[in-house]
């Protein structure tokens, strides 16, 4: 049986969106997609409407591996505002109680190292966890509320930035699955006044560097101008793209002689010179390193492909 037609380029890749505010992860990727002309597109783990800045994108054959992303650590900067708690934990959300701000600096660095290292954290309602097949999120606007476990968390860093009048300005560095408004509203609990946040920016996502970041703005200007120089857009859109298997940089590299990656691609396990013991490893072929999937080392030493790059032929 033939292949149907792929809609779109077969492009792979990521893209390091600069998000704007009021703008869904969703609709933000949408718009990438339709820039890039791309057969396939998703992004690494939403961020809220409110927030801003990197939000990672995968292209093509990328989308296999952006799960990996999700396991990485983030670095964010917010701005809560002090005195007022909100039922969503940030400024889209409703006041539920306001309170004086009282604290000192001694009780604010108290209550900011209590959440240094490895702490718990119950998600809030006003998030995309699911319960029972439904998004918490789902729940919480019909105004029901439904049991959350309560889940490790690490805390790698908790910058103090500012703090003038009722605002107050932090940058934090968080294990995966960690929710900012969630620290943010336990935060303003402690400090006995609420919180709300009313700026995040998401300044980094595992290592990947701040200075590749693009807005929705330069991808239209750009996409313009290969249009007065007669050229395609992806002539210069592409070059933005991050390679397919940096959403996986942080794991080891096996690489393949090309007569035993044929077989490896085949979906067949295979020895390999100087490969862990054990854990997931990218895979590379040939001279080039050309990456072409990813792996696990089996009981038996063998590299068994766990997730695979499909060559598509024009």
């Amino acid at each position: 049986m033939s292949r149907p037609p792929r809609r779109g380029r077969d492009i792979h890749g990521v893209l390091l969106l600069d998000k704007p505010s009021e703008l869904s992860s969703n609709d933000a990727l949408q718009k990438v997609k339709r820039l890039y002309n791309a057969n396939r597109a998703g992004h690494t783990g939403a961020l809220d409407p409110l927030a801003t800045g990197m939000l990672p994108i995968c292209l093509g054959e990328a989308t296999k591996f952006s799960q990996y992303l999700l396991e990485s650590d983030k670095r964010y900067r917010v701005i809560a505002r002090l005195g007022q708690r909100t039922d969503t934990s940030d400024a889209d959300g409703i006041v539920v109680s306001e309170r004086p701000v009282t604290f000192s600096s001694e009780m604010l660095e108290q209550a900011l190292e209590s959440f240094r290292g490895e702490t718990q954290q119950v998600p809030s309602m006003y998030s995309a966890l699911k319960y029972q097949g439904r998004k918490l999120y789902e729940y919480a606007r019909e105004g029901i509320e439904v049991p959350r476990e309560s889940r490790r968390i690490m805390v790698y860093e908790m910058l103090f930035i500012r703090h003038e009048g009722d605002e107050l300005e932090l940058e934090i560095h968080v294990s995966k699955g960690t929710y900012i408004r969630t620290i943010i509203d336990d935060l303003g609990e402690k400090l006995g006044c609420g919180t709300h946040v009313t700026y995040l920016r998401r300044l980094q996502v595992a290592t990947y560097p701040i200075e590749k970041m693009v807005t929705l703005e330069q991808l239209q200007e750009l996409a313009e101008e290969a249009h007065r120089q007669e050229k395609a857009p992806a002539e210069l859109l592409d070059a933005l793209l991050m390679p397919m298997d940096s959403p996986a940089a942080e794991y080891p590299v096996v690489n393949l002689l090309s007569s035993v990656a044929a077989y490896f691609k085949q979906g067949m396990p295979v020895q390999a010179a100087g490969a862990p013991v054990s854990g997931l490893v990218r895979v590379t072929e040939g001279d080039e390193h050309k990456f072409i999937g990813m792996a696990e080392i089996a009981d038996d030493g063998r590299v068994a492909p766990h997730r695979l790059v499909v060559e598509y032929s024009d």
